[in-house]
């Protein structure tokens, strides 16, 4: 079952894929979230959807380049780590907040809805309602834990397998 892992982790497509599938889920998913069942996101909820965007664009530029150069492969992956990393922080502290634990460093802490023209785009921002960074739109009922938690968890996971996947490509590359 590890050598299975193993080999899984240092094929740079499945692991292309595999990043691109869950940012390209996590988006979605807060997207959902966001439209479906009406939860406003505050500006860290925004913040934190940068870094999948980030890493879905280059895991698809990873699939492209990784037959044309595989040299590019471990490097990329790494990359990919690091924005889940930095996605993993930002939901520390936006736990942080929620939980009361220290105060938001962001005015207000809210996102207004913006519209096309400049007249809308300011009667939107002074009717917008606000989103707060420290109050929990939605907590699973098991645990209690906000969509900010479980991000602290998923993306620090993803950091680790995408370190790990990065040196088993690298190895990979050298023993070739």
């Amino acid at each position: 079952m590890i050598t299975k892992i193993t080999k899984l982790l240092a094929c740079p497509f499945v692991v292309f894929s595999g990043i691109f599938a869950v940012s390209a889920f996590s988006l979605a998913a807060a997207l959902t979230a966001e439209v479906a069942f009406g939860l406003e996101p505050c500006i860290l909820c925004i913040y934190q959807r940068i870094p999948f965007a980030g890493a879905a664009l280059i895991s698809l530029l990873g699939i492209a380049l990784y037959k044309k150069n595989k040299v590019f492969a471990a490097p990329l992956v790494g990359l990919c780590g690091l924005l889940f990393l930095a996605n993993s922080a930002i939901a520390l502290y936006h736990s942080g907040i929620e939980r009361h634990w220290w105060r938001s460093a962001f005015e207000g802490c809210a996102v207004p809805n913006m519209g096309d023209d400049p007249q809308s785009m300011l009667e939107n921002i002074l009717s917008a309602p606000t989103a707060r960074c420290d109050e929990i739109p939605w907590a699973d009922p098991i645990f209690g834990l906000s969509m900010a938690n479980y991000n602290v968890v998923l993306c620090f996971g993803l950091f680790i397998g995408c370190l790990l996947s990065a040196f088993l490509i690298k190895r990979r590359q050298v023993s070739s």
